[in-house]
């Protein structure tokens, strides 16, 4: 436990909290000047309130007559509106004064850094092993609806952190008064190219300076431990290509998003020649860059691409420099022109690999559509086998020009596969070189992406795409071995598979798994997969890359995301690491260039120490997985009989804001696939689904069925077994750990009173008793008697954000419980407006209530 990090954090973000926070009470927010001081009124009355077991309804009908003199719902609504948006204000100081201290909280050359990587690899007797010469870690952003912060906001964050850095009281004054001015809050639902506009915002203000820090450190420093032939670092991106995250993508969008990053990437390059020019006055450099620099102008402020400007040819010409800079005067500056040779390696002149992501059953009905079209598929194509699908899928020919799809779904996909070649043209072929297929089912999924391309009059032996199959569910991570083996054992793909250097890269979703098996099963599950996948593959001589969808929370793959990458042993393939990031994730580990670089070392260093120092052990040993299996099993029938309770959906309904999702003013993530009215578990994705149970603050996912198996294990005899794979095995001590941030951020209280409800007072004691359960059994593994209490800062941090976010939580449930009222009111004219209006208030509270619990990750 770091006592000194901790009392750095107490001093520097929650001392400076309070005293900035009373400074910010006294700006007037829209017409109400007291909002800040009825706001604290109010916190003391929710905590107040429900240790007397008091509903959020009671609290806040005492709130309004005892401490306003607001009667009328108008009036009352309106003051509510004003705490939201103070509130989220509030969360903007606390994730800027975070922002400021985190390198003083945090140790950026200590335990997995690249700092101390190279000191324990310089002091080791024996030589190290050979690093592969392909690793290298991928962050690929996505947009998805757990970050609300418009562009305007992040800029005023930036700022702010650095004002608060600077101890700079007038100008952090100054921009408080600035945010509580800027709305937070879009009318219009941003397009798919807003989203993706929303984080370019992060690749040109962290990642690009975050990322050529690490790798010019990683080139001089570890050279003779690693010779990569690809960067370390490397960023992927799904906006304006996740076309199953967002259906409102179009091939247009995927375009517009590709000309976007390459025309933002030369822009960066433009802007550190411009700097490198003020440096580079010798004879022989200043014509070079002067050159350079006059080539990326032209592209900068010229009308369209220059089309002979290619990246390759860009570091020649520094590398040119930079010898002349080494022979001829002493390395002056050597090291500028290395950082930018660095960035354009990892950059190119794509930025971000732009992704493709569709879900098979859109593929599944294109074909049905297709097989009406003559001459194109196989007759009978619907009704073959798979194995005969897979040949008429390899089969195909162009489509004739004539050939036109009717769907415009169906249409847009044809336009997609001629959407990449243009990419790929323009930006390179590692700009946009991945199809990823969501609920992948069988072999014929892969090879339907496949037919798209020969359709699209692509060259079947020298494909230049990667096809990415998705596995998320319980029963599609089992069966993902037999869908791999048919695919390596069928010659076309495996032909494919040849032209691409014997590598697939297979994903792996968190998010889908937690809501269909149970935290516990879908952890165990997905590290099964890997460990057949990697048996698999090696089999068939074929380099499996492992792509890992992790959202923020722990629920969904999240929390302690390194300390998993370290615990995996040989039995898990370990050639790169591959993850999405995601919602709050982006700014609470990389929302600054400190923060950015410190969490992507600390990837860096869980994969590159794996490698460099192979212990030729299993993620678990045989015994420690059987132990792991029957927690799986024990917590996976605990989840199954909740989530199969008959009031299950309605419950989540009823009391979270999940119907909500679908008003907010958010481009990506549908609440649900499908068009069908009533809310099925099945058609519920799984964003939506748990970010409902965190709003409601009961966190089921992240928790439900952990307490049960280890009872279970007790019972069993096996305790003192338990207690050794906890303090034995990475793997399952950061699947507790993780466990435990999620129970943290609980608060039952909030919704004590369904207990008495007719239809879900059993359902809401069956979480209840689940969630004290687990507590119990955690404490008597980790010998503590707090939750977190081995990360001391982090739990600190959690408790602080939830105590900002509890009079909004509070300020939901209210709303919630008036709009049913409403809607419960037969026979009864209710002003239609209201309704929207407590509508709308719910909405509202969820974008402060997410933001808020963005230290998830």
């Amino acid at each position: 436990m770091d006592t000194a990090a901790l009392q750095q954090f107490k001093s520097e973000v929650a001392l400076k909290f309070q005293l900035y926070n009373s400074l910010f009470t006294s700006l007037p927010f829209h017409r109400i000047e007291k909002t800040g001081i009825l706001l604290s009124m109010l916190l003391n009355v929710c905590e107040e309130g429900y240790k007397k077991m008091k509903s959020p309804v009671q609290i806040m009908e005492e709130f309004f007559s005892m401490h306003t003199t607001y009667r009328s719902e108008q009036e009352q609504t309106d003051l509510l509106f004003r705490f939201v948006q103070y509130v989220e204000r509030q969360v903007v100081l606390f994730d800027a004064l975070e922002d400021a201290a985190f390198s003083k909280v945090n140790d950026l050359s200590g335990p997995g850094t690249l700092k101390q990587l190279k000191a324990a690899l310089d002091q080791q007797i024996t030589t190290p092993a050979e690093g592969d010469e392909s690793f290298c870690v991928k962050l690929v952003l996505t947009a998805h609806p757990t970050q609300f912060y418009p562009g305007a906001v992040l800029g005023i964050i930036n700022d702010l952190s650095k004002a608060l850095q600077e101890n700079n009281t007038t100008l952090v004054n100054t921009y408080l008064q600035q945010l509580g001015k800027t709305p937070f809050f879009k009318k219009q639902k941003p397009t798919p190219y807003d989203e993706a506009m929303s984080l370019v915002w992060y690749l040109d203000n962290v990642f690009y300076p975050a990322v050529g820090k690490i790798l010019t450190y990683a080139a001089n420093e570890l050279e003779s431990y690693i010779h990569p032939a690809q960067p370390l670092l490397q960023m992927g991106f799904w906006p304006g290509g996740d076309r199953d995250g967002n259906p409102f993508v179009t091939a247009e969008t995927t375009l517009q998003v590709a000309a976007s990053l390459r025309s933002s990437i030369v822009r960066s390059y433009y802007i550190d020649v411009r700097r490198l020019k003020r440096r580079l006055t010798f004879k022989e450099t200043d014509q070079l860059i002067a050159q350079l620099e006059k080539q990326l102008y032209n592209e900068v402020f010229a009308e369209g691409m220059q089309q002979d400007l290619k990246a390759e040819d860009m570091i020649s010409q520094l590398k040119q420099i930079r010898d002349t800079l080494v022979y001829q005067h002493n390395g002056l500056f050597a090291n500028l022109v290395d950082n930018l040779i660095q960035k354009m390696r990892a950059f190119g002149l794509y930025y971000a690999a732009l992704d493709v992501r569709q879900d098979s059953s859109v593929h599944e009905s294109f074909y049905k559509a297709l097989s009406a079209v003559p001459g194109v598929l196989q007759d009978g194509y619907d009704n073959l086998d798979e194995g005969k699908k897979l040949e008429a899928l390899s089969a195909i020919r162009p489509l004739a020009s004539g050939v036109v799809m009717k769907e415009p779904i169906h249409a847009d996909t044809l336009k997609t596969i001629d959407a990449i070649r243009q990419i790929q043209q323009l930006n390179g072929e590692a700009g946009c070189h991945r199809y990823i297929i969501s609920q992948c089912n069988k072999a014929s999924n892969v090879m339907e992406v496949f037919g798209l391309f020969l359709l699209g009059g692509w060259n079947s032996k020298a494909l230049p795409i990667d096809i990415v199959p998705l596995f998320e569910t319980i029963d599609d991570l089992h069966n993902a071995g037999g869908i791999m083996e048919q695919l390596y054992s069928f010659p076309v793909y495996r032909e494919h598979l040849k032209q691409r250097g014997n590598r697939q890269t297979i994903m792996l979703g968190f998010s889908d798994g937690t809501k269909d098996g149970g935290y516990l099963m879908a952890n165990y599950s997905i590290l099964l997969a890997k460990q057949a996948l990697t048996k698999l593959s090696e089999k068939y001589n074929v380099d499996v890359l492992f792509f890992d969808g992790r959202g923020g929370p722990p629920a969904r793959g999240g929390g302690k995301t390194q300390k998993f990458y370290a615990s995996m042993g040989n039995d898990v393939s370990n050639k790169e690491i591959q993850l999405t990031i995601q919602g709050q994730t982006i700014s609470s580990n990389f929302g600054t260039i400190d923060s950015a670089q410190y969490n992507m070392e600390q990837l860096l260093n869980a994969g590159l120490s794996g490698m460099l120092r192979p212990t030729g052990k299993p993620t678990l040993q045989p015994e420690e997985e059987a132990l792991l299996r029957e927690l799986a099993d024990d917590g996976y029938q605990a989840y199954v009989s909740l989530k199969e309770h008959p009031f299950f959906v309605d419950y989540l309904a009823h009391a979270s804001p999940l119907r909500f999702y679908a008003e907010t003013n958010i481009g990506s993530r549908p609440a649900k696939r499908g068009s069908a009215t009533r809310l099925s578990l099945k058609d519920l994705r799984a964003i939506p689904f748990v970010g409902a149970w965190s709003q409601l603050k009961q966190n089921v996912t992240g928790y439900y069925g952990v307490g049960t198996a280890l009872q279970a294990a007790e019972k069993r005899g096996e305790w003192k077994k338990i207690k050794a794979l906890y303090q034995q095995s990475l793997f399952f001590r950061t699947l507790i750990d993780n466990c435990e941030m999620a129970m943290l951020k609980c608060y039952f209280p909030l919704t004590t009173h369904l207990g008495d409800h007719p239809s879900f007072g059993e359902i809401w004691h069956m979480i209840y008793s689940e969630y004290e359960l687990t507590r119990k059994y955690l404490f008597l593994l980790s010998g503590k008697n707090e939750l977190m209490a081995d990360y001391p800062v982090e739990q600190l941090s959690v408790q602080m954000r939830e105590r900002i976010v509890l009079p909004l939580t509070t300020i939901q449930q209210f709303a919630i419980t008036r709009v049913r009222e409403m809607e419960g009111a037969a026979g009864q004219t209710v002003a239609g407006n209201l309704k929207a209006v407590y509508e709308k208030l719910v909405m509202r509270c969820s974008f402060g209530i997410i933001n808020a619990g963005r230290n998830s990750a």
